[in-house]
């Protein structure tokens, strides 16, 4: 039972932190659109500068690119744990709309971290560790939720009660009290769901 409760957590863990992800697909584009460095020519002797410049020139760009191919697959694997709820249906006594909670983390975190000097080496490891670090803290203290580009994904958050128990829904729906709805638990008080 011990080694089953510490698998249980570590798949939270991962959820949540797949979660957080999801949030810095913004991030990873804006990091594209300010360091992409792609020659233009219209001129009779233009010429192809070759891959080896155009990689050398555009490494942070394809590591964007790379991080938004994780950042996809970790959506699609929530949309599917979404899709497969299986429990049974449950009535939401009180709703309340948390999605305000999504411009915290945008204000707060995205819009500062792409004004990093991205032009030195030192400032891109920096950004890197700072965001495993905010990661770490937004899994541990539960504010993985709050998360900007889940809204435009059109996910919202409710904080929804449940056979008397407060919890924090992320879905796609819009909910309302007496609705029936379908979870899927992240952990003890955040769960995703849809409408049954």
């Amino acid at each position: 039972m011990h080694n089953h409760e510490r698998q249980l957590r570590f798949r939270q863990s991962v959820m949540k932190f797949e979660l957080y992800i999801i949030s810095l697909w913004l991030l990873f584009v804006l990091m594209i659109v300010v360091k992409i460095n792609f020659p233009i020519c219209f001129d009779a002797d233009c010429h192809y500068i070759g891959t080896k410049v155009l990689v050398s020139t555009n490494v942070l760009p394809i590591i964007s690119f790379i991080l938004i191919a994780v950042v996809v697959v970790c959506y699609f694997r929530f949309k599917y744990r979404l899709q497969s709820n299986v429990g049974l249906p449950v009535i939401a006594k009180k709703v309340e709309d948390l999605s305000y909670e999504h411009l915290t983390f945008l204000t707060t975190y995205i819009v500062p971290l792409i004004c990093f000097n991205l032009d030195n080496i030192r400032y891109i490891i920096a950004l890197f560790i700072l965001l495993i670090v905010i990661g770490q803290i937004y899994v541990k203290t539960d504010k993985f939720y709050a998360n900007p580009t889940l809204a435009i994904l059109g996910f919202r958050l409710y904080k929804v009660e449940v056979d008397g128990v407060s919890k924090v829904l992320i879905t796609t729906h819009r909910i309302v009290e007496s609705d029936k709805i379908v979870f899927s638990t992240i952990d003890e008080k955040f769960v995703s769901g849809r409408k049954a």
